[in-house]
């Protein structure tokens, strides 16, 4: 098969096509032919050598997240069959014409979505469900704010919490990532360029906040938060410290600050967590409220400009892998 490896940590150059041999799946593995691939942040790290996968993931093909064709079954696999469309949650290897999967993380493509739409959803929706509405504890009503609201996991949050009845709002860094966050169920967005999410949101509080920025973003966020709010972490790209906050604030208002990161998560989580996701989210998806957006998409020799476009943050939506 053809497979992007990362050949050395660097620049998106060092993403380039190879050939590799296809490995059959055993126990309750399927073996998926890739139709499309999401691109995410975290593929961006592991290239750049700061994001290595765990001891039983493949090194050094990335990609967490697939849409595809059930070519061959694992001898213990019974609820899927040969032929069926599914998704898939990965530990890496998404990047390739196949990818080996646990079928306990796979789910069937939502109705009327194509391959390219459903490779968009793994990785975020897992994400969001666990950290928003698992570990955040997300409820009709209350006030969400999501940073990044026109990346992958900012649309998939913006969404997800507005068809669970929360009041919904998030930071962009332009005036026209703002109008695509409100044309998608935000009640406000704030470009975060011009103006201080603080000052726009501090007469409204906010009960639960997923932050991937870190940095001067903490202090911010815990001055936000209403009293018993929560503050929920899966990144901090602007800084994992500061001296800025003020800890009894986090006592006064009975506040929760946690986080997670999926990918070292052992497999019964990630079934459990998948099993879930059937139950509570894919009727969201089934029901067409919920709309996968694709800013553009890449053949899979073209994987180093999807990494050049992430970085740019030229984009509103995912970006995807194709194969043909």
């Amino acid at each position: 098969m053809k497979a992007v490896i990362i050949t050395q940590p660097g620049d998106p150059h060092v993403l380039q096509i190879s050939d590799r041999p296809v490995t059959e799946p055993t126990g309750n593995e399927v073996l998926i032919q890739v139709k499309a691939a999401g691109v995410n942040r975290p593929d961006v790290f592991q290239r750049k050598g700061h994001y290595p996968p765990p001891p039983w993931a493949p090194q050094d093909i990335p990609g967490l997240e697939v849409a595809g064709t059930i070519v061959s079954l694992g001898k213990h696999v019974k609820q899927y069959k040969i032929g069926d469309a599914v998704c898939a949650l990965l530990t890496g290897g998404g990047y390739a014409e196949y990818a080996i999967a646990d079928a306990n993380h796979c789910l069937p493509l939502p109705a009327g979505m194509d391959f390219a739409e459903a490779a968009t959803l793994p990785e975020t929706v897992f994400t969001v469900w666990h950290n928003v509405f698992q570990r955040g504890a997300l409820k009709k009503g209350e006030s969400f704010l999501v940073h990044g609201g026109a990346g992958g996991i900012g649309i998939t949050a913006i969404q997800l919490a507005k068809a669970f009845g929360a009041q919904v709002f998030t930071t962009a860094g332009s005036d026209e990532k703002c109008e695509a966050c409100l044309s998608l169920g935000a009640d406000i967005a704030i470009n975060y360029k011009v103006q201080d999410f603080e000052n726009e949101l501090k007469e409204i509080g906010v009960d639960v906040i997923l932050d991937m920025v870190g940095g001067d973003y903490i202090a911010k966020n815990i001055r936000l938060l209403r009293s018993d709010g929560r503050l929920v972490f899966i990144n901090t790209v602007k800084g994992s410290k500061t001296d800025l906050v003020d800890f009894s604030l986090v006592m006064k208002h009975r506040l929760t600050i946690t986080g997670s990161t999926l990918r070292n998560r052992d497999t019964d989580f990630k079934t459990a967590l998948t099993k879930d996701i059937f139950e509570k989210v894919w009727p969201v998806m089934d029901s067409g409220k919920f709309k996968p957006i694709i800013f553009r998409k890449f053949p899979l020799s073209e994987a180093h400009q999807a990494h050049k476009l992430m970085e740019s943050s030229g984009h509103i939506g995912k970006l995807v892998l194709v194969n043909d």
